[in-house]
């Protein structure tokens, strides 16, 4: 394998260091908007100079640096903060009184930069912002990931996404966001916020809702490095710990969800022999830290139960060792801890696969029409359950309907396989003919 190229260098860097130098940029601007031309203006300066003069010794340092000295040149040309530029200025000082040419020591200042990145998230997921707003500028400040990334992941064009990730950003300056970690109620309700987007950008990713591939590994990827450094930040959490651990068990099949041609695999059908058992051994193990601060008395709630239920699922060798019952009875818990259509569907297939269908269809049954009309979710799900109970016209009917709900091109492929396969099995076997 090659070496990596200077230009592959600024990339792997700027993926790894984005979150951090933005996250510092704002501490010392109180403007995210500016912290991330700032930020964008080194990624450039790096991208011109590196080819030419080599990489640097510390390339985090280098971007940090420059963006900092862009900073200083900023308030200068602008005449104005006469006192923010002093302030900048001394922090191209270290703790070590360095002259303003040396790389500052980042590894000494670990626990600020934590801070500082924690602040971001926080900062990203305020609730002035749309849960889809705080999605995206959540990828876009604190995954790195560029507007046209995350423009390719959620379907939309380019000058879409970035107008959207532009109003974000001025509605935060509008309402005056602080760049501070909010404390007491405010704090509980934007970690929950927080949380919700790493949800909402993995479950993206894993099944997409709509386009012609079934996932986008670039998304799970993305949403559990995020959980993986909260956990880190908020470890007293143990919903944030349950977070970690249901993404790492769920992306654990990742590999086993699509054939060699890319279609849906469904999940009492994969190859469990494909699952990556790091990603399980590293999810019950986030598991376990959230289980040993309910012990405590630390509350729970919904990402901790998911991942218990995601849990039983990766300690089955086999679809037939599932533990239904068990799974039915989270469940049931869930339902109550955080009610909702989507929680109910998925009971459905518990009860269905723990007692029989026709619990499952109960289940379903008790959901409000209304309450996910044009989503495939409710009929594909009904179509699994009246095949189970044999009624193949039906099923086929219900997942055709789904079929027709759905804008994802490889899903719409599964369930309208899944509606012939009913068809022909209703029909019965076919008379021969003189």
């Amino acid at each position: 394998m090659s070496d990596p190229t200077p230009a592959d260098t600024v990339t792997t860097t700027w993926r790894r260091e984005a979150a951090v130098l933005v996250a510092a940029l704002t501490r010392m601007t109180r403007d995210v908007g500016l912290a991330e031309d700032l930020a964008q203006d080194a990624l450039v300066a790096a991208l011109e100079q590196w080819p030419a003069v080599g990489v640097p010794d510390n390339p985090g340092a280098w971007l940090m640096t420059t963006a900092k000295r862009r900073a200083v040149d900023h308030f200068r040309r602008a005449d104005t903060l006469r006192r923010k530029t002093e302030q900048l200025g001394h922090a191209l000082l270290d703790e070590h009184g360095r002259e303003e040419g040396t790389m500052p020591d980042l590894d000494a200042q670990v626990d600020h930069i934590e801070d500082d990145v924690l602040r971001l998230i926080f900062l990203c997921c305020h609730p002035a912002l749309t849960p889809d707003s705080r999605a995206a500028l959540t990828l876009r400040m604190v995954g790195g990931l560029t507007t046209g990334e995350i423009a390719r992941a959620f379907l939309v064009s380019e000058t879409t996404m970035g107008q959207r990730i532009s109003r974000a950003k001025r509605t935060l300056g509008e309402v005056r966001a602080e760049f501070e970690l909010p404390t007491g109620d405010e704090r509980a309700a934007r970690l929950d916020d927080v949380m919700a987007v790493v949800y909402l950008i993995f479950n993206e990713g894993y099944a997409a809702t709509a386009g012609d591939d079934w996932m986008r590994p670039e998304l799970t990827t993305e949403a559990i490095r995020l959980a993986r450094m909260l956990s880190t930040m908020v470890p007293d959490e143990p919903e944030v710990h349950g977070l970690q651990a249901l993404l790492e068990i769920q992306a654990s099949r990742s590999e086993a969800r699509t054939d060699a041609e890319g279609r849906p695999v469904l999940l009492e059908d994969q190859d469990r022999s494909l699952w990556d058992e790091l990603l399980i051994r590293r999810g019950l193990a986030a598991l376990e830290r959230a289980e040993l601060l309910a012990a405590r008395g630390r509350p729970v709630g919904r990402y901790y139960l998911q991942a218990a239920i995601a849990s039983r699922h990766a300690r089955a060798r086999t679809a037939e060792e599932t533990d239904w019952k068990s799974i039915s009875s989270l469940y049931d818990v869930l339902a109550e801890v955080a009610p909702g259509p989507v929680v109910e569907v998925n009971r459905a297939v518990a009860h269905g696969r723990a007692f029989d269908a026709g619990a499952g269809l109960a289940v379903l049954d008790a959901i409000a029409p209304d309450a996910l009309s044009g989503s495939p979710l409710v009929p594909s799900v009904r179509g699994d359950l009246l095949a189970r109970l044999g009624h193949h016209e039906d099923a086929a009917a219900a997942f055709r309907e789904a079929a027709a709900c759905s804008d994802n091109q490889r899903e719409r492929e599964l369930l309208t396989r899944r509606a012939e396969e009913n068809e022909q099995k209703s029909a019965g076997p076919m008379s021969s003919t003189t």
